[in-house]
């Protein structure tokens, strides 16, 4: 866990109030992996006093992206960032998705900006292991595209390839991956994790999922992350025991 002073490199809105920070900052950049997150400081005053928590994004050389959208004050202040101002980082934070289990086939599902820590897992999993992509939003002018090629694509009004759910579209092509052995790799909303926590067990497909939560400390002393575990025998810390679980292990 590092706390380090990161120089804004760009911070860009690729859609309707959805940004893409990307900082330069060498020591979080050299221990991040894909599905773990930081806590950023969005001002150098006490308001907002609570760090926000965003996915790590994609790490470039020394450099770390983040995506989000402004919900409310904090993410506001975030967007308004310029090159060259410094922001205050912690991280990296949580437990990423585990890679060396076995499967050879990797099945992104992603809702809205459940796409953040895809990038840096696809550079993780590049020529260890194929992908599939499946990518959902309520409407084309939503969809987050991050440059992924060869995607599947799913809009709630059809506006954008296949109408309905991200896990509708999975439906409809899961039989052409029958030779492989699959694992799904999930993010986004809760009611999403929730279906494909479902559907998984359903097809008997191993499956992680990146669940979301506010995480005011960001590794464990607040205690005000929990999720219930599966067994129902206590509760685990979305910020310390997560963000990454394995879609069986908890209950949303």
């Amino acid at each position: 866990m590092i706390i380090e002073n990161s120089k804004v490199i760009s911070n860009i809105e690729i859609a309707n109030n959805i940004f893409l920070l990307t900082v330069r900052s060498p020591q979080i950049a050299s221990h991040g992996k894909a599905g773990q997150f930081c806590n950023i400081k969005v001002s150098n005053s006490n308001y907002p006093l609570l760090r926000r928590p965003f996915s790590i994004c994609d790490i470039n050389n020394d450099e770390v992206s983040f995506l989000f959208n402004i919900v409310g004050e904090g993410t506001k202040i975030l967007s308004g960032k310029k090159e060259n101002d410094v922001i205050n980082i912690l991280g990296p934070l949580g437990n990423g998705f585990l890679l060396n289990d076995d499967f050879d086939l990797a099945v992104f599902v992603a809702g809205g900006l459940g796409i953040a820590p895809f990038p840096l897992l696809q550079k993780e999993l590049k020529n260890k292991k194929q992908i599939e992509r499946f990518f959902g939003a309520r409407t084309a002018a939503e969809i987050i595209t991050l440059d992924f090629e060869e995607s599947h694509w799913a809009t709630d009004d059809g506006s954008l390839g296949r109408r309905g759910t991200v896990l509708d579209l999975l439906d409809s092509e899961i039989n052409n991956f029958t030779n492989y052995k699959l694992k799904i790799f999930g993010c986004g909303p809760t009611p999403m994790l929730k279906a494909l926590q479902k559907y998984s067990e359903e097809k008997k497909i191993k499956c992680e999922i990146s669940v979301e939560s506010a995480m005011a400390c960001g590794f464990g002393i607040c205690q005000g992350c929990p999720v219930e575990k599966n067994d129902k025998s206590g509760f685990y810390l979305i910020c310390k025991d997560g963000p990454v679980f394995n879609s069986s292990d908890v209950i949303l």
